[in-house]
């Protein structure tokens, strides 16, 4: 049933036209991801939708009965007010412990950004609503909070409209895709995996269309060139539908975000950690940590929030000194930091004068391949949306040249394409990378290894990307759970094992080698799919979970093949009494 019609909406800041006439339907069983480069107008499209700003030209129309309930991608708080004050209710309380809230006398002024905006995100999920509109919402999330705020989603009755670049996400959790394109909406009715397969086929079929316009433009051309008078009515309607070629050009030169970049030479030695520590008012974040980094080096940093990750990124770029040990940087490094925050940028300063600062030449084509046009490399840093921001931050790091990166969160508020590009570029980036985040596909695409806080300063390191680790976890809780079970089941086989096979018993015995024999075979074929799957991120989730549904029954039948061995022993050994 629909809920709220978007009918011919336009919109434009500071004469840049952002939606052109654009239209979209929303049902109560909808749940949609928007998706766009940065400053195309995706939070401009939620605004209006939640009724924040009022479109230029259209209109949307909802039911008298419909409640929207919205998340803005930087909410506002009082901050003299207490968590307390904004949590009234043990339902939004519950939430907020889940998001990693779990102070709630502390003032909302001496909060981060992204605590905040966790409590903006609890207020909006407990607040009844037909159409529930989410700006980012995984934004500044961990791990765990992510992954339940992707199920409590999932099972949430109503609707749902989203801005996120967790890819991960966006297959899980949407039905439908609204990319914005140029001012131009495309709507997809499927999550992001269908929405690939389409995009591929869309831009397959501009790409025809625009080379067989081309050639009729051509052959109009030379027919006008020839000299033809326009006195006839068929050479009037000639005249004008070449005008018509003429402006339907399809832009298939669009700019895609270059980020091809010089880097600098590196030596042999690069980063030393030896038994750092490093504490903040008495409580420990980093305890007796020692790593050597490697030039190859792709580590994943992961934990809970405010366990000392950006702490072990502000180590190693010498932002912060350590308590004891120390950290040795070679003398060829050149470190990229890509810090979370952008407020360092200068507002007054403008696009093309922030990048001149660190590379005088060639700023302005460097904008245009991180798709800033030449209109707009003029424009004061404070007018950008936080995504362009980010993107132009991230073009300033990369214009030093660095030989190691170190970035923390960097996929916060970048768009999807952009954090392509970025990956493609860390595959060939002839250095050192550590990333924090909590983008599990950036963490699957980019990592070789994973950092994990444990808390209290503890770091573990695992060998392989985000799956591999999660999938490694997975395996070693199983035993554990195991051995505790075992001392409950024991005593009672002890007292009553029989000394002779039940019917069923004696089946089982008979067929279980061929049984555990078949299951191996299984799980051999689906560690060859999982490799032929590595970048099927939605066929992969599955086939992963399919292997561990095969590693607890090859757990369970190796524990009834000890069992009956041990009973059939004790049979032979009866009757040779």
């Amino acid at each position: 049933m629909n809920i709220l019609t978007v009918e011919n909406i336009s919109k434009s800041f500071s004469e840049k036209p952002l939606l052109r006439d654009i239209s979209l339907g929303i049902d109560d069983q909808d749940k949609i991801g928007v998706i766009g480069i940065n400053g195309t107008g995706k939070s401009t499209l939620l605004k209006l939708i939640a009724g924040v700003e009022e479109p230029d030209s259209g209109k949307i129309v909802k039911g008298s009965s419909v409640r929207i309930g919205y998340l803005s991608q930087n909410p506002e708080f009082d901050p003299d007010k207490r968590v307390s004050d904004l949590a009234e209710g043990f339902e939004v309380q519950s939430v907020l412990t889940k998001l990693g809230i779990t102070d709630f006398d502390a003032k909302v002024g001496n909060l981060s950004g992204g605590q905040r905006k966790r409590i903006a995100l609890a207020q909006a999920l407990v607040n009844p609503s037909e159409l529930l509109i989410l700006d980012e919402p995984t934004n500044h999330l961990d791990n765990e909070a992510i992954d339940w705020l992707e199920q409590y989603l999932k099972r949430r009755k109503g609707a749902l409209l989203m801005i996120t670049h967790d890819r991960y996400f966006l297959d899980r959790v949407a039905n439908e895709i609204v990319e914005i394109d140029n001012g131009t909406l495309y709507t997809y009715k499927g999550n992001y995996s269908y929405f690939l397969e389409r995009k591929l086929e869309r831009d397959a079929l501009e790409v025809a269309a625009e080379k067989k316009r081309r050639s009729l433009y051509r052959n109009e051309l030379a027919w006008i060139r020839q000299g033809a008078q326009a006195r006839s009515t068929k050479q009037k309607a000639r005249i004008e539908r070449f005008e018509k070629l003429g402006e339907q050009a399809v832009d298939l030169t669009r700019e895609k975000l270059d980020m091809s970049m010089e880097g600098s030479r590196l030596g042999r030695k690069i980063i030393e950690l030896d038994h750092v520590s490093k504490s903040f008012d008495g409580l420990k974040y980093i305890d007796d940590f020692s790593y050597i980094v490697l030039r190859s080096d792709r580590i994943g940093v992961i934990g809970p929030n405010g366990v000392g990750k950006s702490t072990l990124m502000g180590l190693i770029s010498g932002e912060l000194k350590p308590d004891s040990g120390s950290v040795d940087v070679g003398q060829t490094v050149r470190i990229g930091l890509f810090s979370q925050e952008t407020t360092h940028m200068p507002e007054d300063m403008r696009v093309i004068e922030y990048i001149r600062e660190v590379s005088p030449t060639g700023a302005s084509q460097m904008l245009e391949r991180f798709l800033f046009p030449p209109e707009r490399q003029w424009t004061p840093i404070s007018k950008l949306s936080g995504g362009e921001k980010r993107r132009l931050y991230l073009l300033r790091v990369l214009s030093e040249a660095p030989n190691v990166l170190l970035l923390d969160e960097p996929t916060n508020d970048l768009d999807i394409e952009t954090l392509t590009v970025l990956e493609d570029y860390l595959e060939d980036f002839d250095g050192a990378v550590i990333a924090v985040s909590h983008d599990r596909y950036f963490l699957d695409r980019m990592a070789d290894s994973i950092f994990v806080f444990e808390g209290s300063g503890r770091i573990a390191r695992h060998t392989g990307n985000y799956f591999d680790y999660i999938s490694e976890t997975a395996l070693v809780k199983a035993p554990e759970k195991a051995v505790e079970k075992a001392p409950e089941k024991k005593p009672a086989q002890a007292k009553e094992k029989p000394l002779k096979f039940s019917y069923k018993e004696q089946r089982e015995f008979e067929s279980i080698d061929s049984d555990i024999a078949e299951l191996e075979q299984k799980l051999e074929e689906m560690e060859g799919k999982i490799e032929r799957s590595a970048t099927d991120f939605v066929k992969l989730q599955k086939l992963l979970e399919e292997k561990g549904e095969l590693e607890k029954q090859l757990d369970h039948k190796m524990e009834r093949w000890i069992y009956l061995n041990e009973l059939s022993e004790k049979i032979q050994a009866a009757k040779g009494n």
